[in-house]
């Protein structure tokens, strides 16, 4: 990112604010981005020391270039997305992300998410209850899980996340270290948060937010939104397309980037050591380029 005095750095989901506190200390003026209104008064609290450096914004990341400041003609010189669940929120069990933890079948990011989990969970019906398990979790036993979900919910309405989780224990078994309940959790939290619709809208978005050399940082822990942001930066970061029924490529209308990382970047063996959670991490990076030159 290259944090420094005088730049300005839209941390699009703040969470516990670690990022913005490492731009803030390298001299940067930071805006806040969460629709959790806890999260954001936690980062209000830790990062007060910052004063005027440092704002917030309550709204969805996928939302960015209707905040004042961007309405208003302003640019930043870098855009962080790091996607996700908090480490705050999945610690929280009265959100309702953790299997691990007793708690309300909520998952939601922050008010404004259009369900929760309880609903999709109690009213969707079984086909698309697979869908989502098959293709948000990459749950190879998604209509296994989805019937007996649908079959359990006729004797009782889910209430609770161990409710859930033991009933896909049951259904499926348990094999290995990972629970069974982890990528059907995950699928149905980003169905409440509608995380990949978000993360879509704010990369068509991203370019309109941010100054000619600006850099905008994408920090993926699934595998189909690492494979959303990678397209949209191939894409966005060729010159010159090419169709074997034209007699020669043409120049590409969506130019926009540089890739600065031309793959993505890992964390180091180090770091998901003392973070086990970053394991799955990956980071895009790409500047944006200037029309004009």
């Amino acid at each position: 990112m290259e944090p420094a005095a005088g730049k300005f750095i839209i941390d699009g989901t703040l969470g516990g604010g670690g990022h913005s506190e490492i731009f803030l200390k390298a001299g940067a003026s930071v805006l806040g981005i969460d629709r959790d209104p806890e999260a954001l008064a936690h980062a209000r609290e830790r990062l007060g020391e910052f004063g005027g450096r440092f704002s917030t914004w309550e709204g969805n990341f996928s939302r960015v270039s209707e905040i004042p400041a961007i309405q208003q003609g302003g640019r930043a010189d870098g855009l962080l997305l790091d996607l996700g669940v908090s480490s705050r929120q999945l610690d929280s069990a009265v959100r309702g992300f953790s299997f691990m933890r007793e708690g309300p079948l909520d998952m939601r990011m922050g008010p404004s998410s259009p369900h929760t989990a309880a609903e999709i969970v109690n009213e969707w019906n079984e086909a698309d209850l697979a869908r989502i398990f098959f293709e948000f979790g990459e749950e190879p036993r998604s209509r296994r899980i989805a019937a007996a979900i649908v079959k359990q919910r006729a004797l009782g309405k889910f209430a609770t996340t161990t409710e859930l989780a033991a009933c896909i224990e049951a259904a499926v078994g348990r094999h290995g270290r990972t629970h069974p309940a982890t990528r059907a959790f995950q699928a149905i939290r980003m169905a409440v948060n509608e995380e990949l619709e978000s993360l879509a809208a704010a990369l068509a978005v991203a370019p309109s937010v941010l100054k000619p050399g600006g850099r905008l940082l994408v920090i993926t822990f699934h595998s189909l939104e690492d494979r959303m942001v990678k397209r949209f930066l191939r894409h966005r970061s060729t010159a010159f397309i090419d169709d074997p029924g034209w007699p020669e490529p043409r120049p590409n209308p969506d130019f926009q980037f540089q890739l600065l990382a031309r793959k993505a970047i890992f964390p180091s063996a180090e770091e998901t050591t003392r973070n086990p959670r970053a394991r799955s991490a990956k980071l895009r990076v790409a500047r944006l380029l200037d029309p004009t030159s």
